[in-house]
């Protein structure tokens, strides 16, 4: 077995102002791709913490740690107005992208780190406004303006919204006859 590579700390200056993990095995990773929801799991598409929310309707991503915190504090500026409000933040940046520079020739390795990412596929809330009761109008209007910040388009959900399998609304099954739940997809039109 391979010894135990050290943790590298990620502290100082650099990181205190955005969202960044406070360890990491390896700073250096590959570049992966966005997940596509299969085999039925409905995890992180519903609301768990507040009363609205933002969930990815168009295409999968890969949000910065910045574009996340400017829709963040789009959505606190806002709703400051409402005393206890929260925001929370469902996905965190936590792959490290490396770039090469410009008109650089080919090897001598891997690029320098540049930023933090996530990588968000279809049907995944990002944020989501609860604490105290907030009305609809205002967190739809907060909201949108977030979503105006990050590159794909968004749905506003509810504490009502059923639950996403990628672009499929999963409907729960009406049938009283069967007393184990099952959920049948109908496609959005």
């Amino acid at each position: 077995m391979w010894p135990s590579l050290p943790r590298v700390q990620l502290g100082g200056v650099r990181f205190r102002s955005q969202l960044a993990p406070r360890q990491i095995q390896n700073v250096k990773r590959h570049k992966g791709r966005i997940p596509i929801p299969t085999g039925g799991s409905t995890r992180g598409t519903t609301l768990a913490f507040g009363d609205w929310g933002i969930r990815i309707k168009g295409m999968g991503v890969r949000f910065t740690a910045k574009q996340l915190m400017t829709a963040e504090e789009v959505i606190k500026r806002n709703i400051k107005v409402v005393k206890g409000a929260k925001v929370y933040l469902r996905v965190f940046p936590d792959i490290p992208v490396c770039i090469k520079g410009n008109e650089t020739r080919m090897g001598k390795g891997k690029g320098t780190f540049e930023f933090w990412a996530t990588r968000v596929p279809t049907g995944r809330v990002i944020f989501e406004i609860g604490g105290t009761p907030i009305r609809e109008e205002l967190a739809r209007e907060a909201l949108r303006q977030a979503a105006d910040k990050l590159p794909t388009t968004f749905e506003f959900i509810t504490r009502q919204s059923l639950p996403r399998l990628g672009n499929v609304v999963v409907q729960p099954s009406s049938s009283p006859v069967s007393t184990t739940s099952t959920a049948t997809a109908v496609h959005p039109s």
